[in-house]
């Protein structure tokens, strides 16, 4: 086998140097060829440009996402704590502003209302007999007393006064007389007692007291009416006309009243039933087109659960306070359903166009084509040789993939959409 033999070191002929010097020469010439073919190369203008669409009318649209909510919703809990006796309905169930939908345990209800009532008859009793005043039946019996007791201190006295002559003659000892003066004395008393107490009949009932007896009848009535409320309270009505969401808790369960009406769906709520009135979007519409979004607006609608359709809707209000999350902020914007009641349910996301002013005359390219070169917004037209040329523009509003041009271009012109990687520019 023969030996390799490095060519460095080795004595060049002549004819050597001169095929190494073809082969190069040739090479040279080869890529300078591609390269100025390359550069003859027309562009093709259809793959990578778009013409500046003609002038149309167009509404301008400001897209934004939202959630079907309910218009109104509260969880339906008892003003007191205490076990569910009766439920009548069931989730889906449409209800009436008022319509009874359970009912809770009232027992102690039912006593304390009853109690209630007995002491508000006892004092309207005792407010009746000082109102009627005395009896002529009392006023003869209290005459009677009186007479009776007139009867026997004049015994008292007649007896003392004779025994006071005994008693000075030494006839009787000195506790007889005594015991004597002390039963004048006290017959004396019972007279007085009499009297006064026919004087009282004879007057009648002062002023304060029927007052008094008024006032202990009208608390009376109070106790009746906070028993009675108390017993009302015990059935649960719905408190607008709408429909069941949710069923939280069944006839024996204990719940409690709650402050706030709760999102949640757990069984473990202490809410009974939620109820929901009406549906409307909840839509979030970004702070920069947030001065194209008003009240009365109208509002297309479209929802992934019915592709290919689109319900129609208006603005009923705008938030006046925004909205801030992960450093993104948006109003929140409520628009009311014209269509799609039947078949839009709370929860679903949907997508949004709120339709705008009119616009005469648009010019339109692709949203792609608009670039940023030295602080400039602009657009890459065909200049010279077929190459990338930027032109300063003036934007308007933007709708799906096309935006408008206000000025700077004419209909017809042709805009890059795309660049071959050797005249692709630098985007700032």
């Amino acid at each position: 086998m023969a030996a390799f033999i490095p060519f460095v070191g080795k004595p060049s002929s002549p004819w050597r140097s001169l095929v190494i010097g073809v082969i190069a020469a040739g090479l040279i010439g080869s890529g300078g060829l591609l390269l100025w073919r390359s550069r003859q190369t027309p562009l093709d203008l259809d793959r990578y440009t778009v013409p500046v669409q003609d002038s149309r009318d167009l509404v301008a649209r400001i897209a934004a996402t939202g959630k079907v909510v309910p218009v109104q919703t509260v969880n339906i809990s008892p003003k007191r704590a205490g076990l569910l006796a009766e439920l009548y309905v069931e989730q889906g169930d449409r209800v009436k502003a008022g319509q009874i939908i359970a009912r809770m345990d009232n027992r102690d209800e039912q006593a304390q209302l009853a109690q209630a009532q007995a002491n508000l008859a006892d004092a309207i009793a005792r407010r009746d007999r000082v109102v009627a005043g005395n009896r002529a039946e009392e006023i003869a019996q209290a005459e009677a007393q009186v007479r009776a007791a007139a009867t026997r201190a004049q015994l008292a006295e007649e007896r003392l006064k004779r025994n006071e002559l005994l008693a000075a003659e030494g006839a009787i000892p000195r506790d007889t007389l005594d015991e004597l003066k002390a039963n004048r004395d006290s017959a004396i008393a019972s007279l007085q007692e009499a009297q006064k107490r026919l004087q009282l009949l004879q007057r009648g009932s002062r002023t304060e007291e029927i007052r008094q007896a008024e006032a202990a009848v009208a608390a009376a009535q109070a106790q009746v009416q906070a028993a009675r409320a108390a017993l009302e309270d015990t059935v649960i009505r719905a408190p607008f006309t709408g429909i069941i969401t949710q069923k939280y808790a069944n006839p024996g369960a204990f719940v409690t009243p709650t402050t706030t009406a709760s999102a949640t769906t757990s069984a473990t709520s202490t809410s009974i039933v939620a109820i929901a009135q009406g549906l409307e979007i909840l839509a979030e519409v970004p702070e920069v087109d947030l001065g194209q979004v008003v009240v009365g607006q109208p509002v297309e609608i479209r929802a992934d659960a019915y592709p290919g359709e689109t319900f129609e809707g208006r603005v009923r209000l705008v938030a006046p306070e925004a909205v801030v999350e992960q450093n993104v902020t948006f109003f929140q914007v409520r628009v009311s359903l014209v269509t799609g009641l039947q078949k839009l349910r709370s929860g679903m996301n949907v997508d949004l166009d709120f339709l705008g002013q009119k616009i005469n005359n648009a010019l339109l390219v692709p949203t792609v084509a608009i670039a940023v070169e030295r602080g400039q917004t602009g657009v890459y037209v065909v200049g010279e040789d077929n190459r990338p040329k930027f032109r300063p523009v003036t934007i308007g509003s933007s709708w799906q993939d096309q935006t408008q041009i206000i000025s700077g271009l004419r209909a017809g012109e042709r805009v890059f959409i795309d660049f071959p990687e050797r005249l692709r520019p630098k985007q700032e």
